[in-house]
């Protein structure tokens, strides 16, 4: 559901095309944008120069943007534009930090059998990522998984200072993997 105030400064609010126009370029947005959206647009006019000015919000996302041209359509078009712009690379962002970056250069090769004696030749490592171990406690660990919807998170335990994996089952329930030294 996306939310759209228009505020007129120094301009006449009968003037429903302003509103109206804004509205469906703002409606056309909502692809790159989950609910819900809270858009804000004020139209403002000082002699010659017509400014459009945009701010969207949604779950922690804000973007703005403002522009000024002689004519107001063209403002409106250039400050969506602009959104838009700044959307597409925030989702490019998103999408990046989802899948993960592969390495260049391939993958390694496993010369190694599996415990059943499998050939694993062919499995390749296709990402390597290195994470920094903080120490937590294992309710900070579930709270660091409730709040990020990871699948997983390594940690060392601040109590015993052992790396340990804690990672959510399809059920929901969380299940704690413990190194010993």
């Amino acid at each position: 559901m996306m939310k759209i105030s228009v505020t007129f400064r120094n301009a006449d609010e009968a003037e429903n095309w302003q509103r109206e126009y804004a509205e469906e370029k703002l409606k056309k947005l909502k692809k790159y944008i989950d609910d819900p959206v809270d858009a804000r647009v004020i139209l403002s006019v000082e002699k010659f120069r017509n400014t459009a000015e945009i701010n969207l919000s949604s779950n922690g996302l804000n973007v703005n943007s403002r522009e000024e041209d002689k004519d107001m359509h063209t403002a409106i078009d250039n400050a969506i534009e602009k959104i838009e712009r700044q959307l597409k690379k925030h989702k490019e962002k998103v999408r990046d930090q989802k899948t993960g970056a592969v390495r260049q250069g391939g993958g390694a090769d496993f010369e190694a059998l599996s415990e059943e004696g499998e050939d694993l030749s062919d499995v390749k490592i296709v990402e390597t990522r290195q994470v920094v171990l903080e120490p937590m406690s294992i309710d900070d660990a579930i709270l660091e998984m409730e709040t990020t919807k990871n699948h997983f998170l390594v940690y060392r335990d601040s109590l015993t200072e052992n790396v340990n994996v804690i990672y959510r089952r399809d059920d929901g329930k969380f299940v704690l993997i413990e190194t010993i030294r």
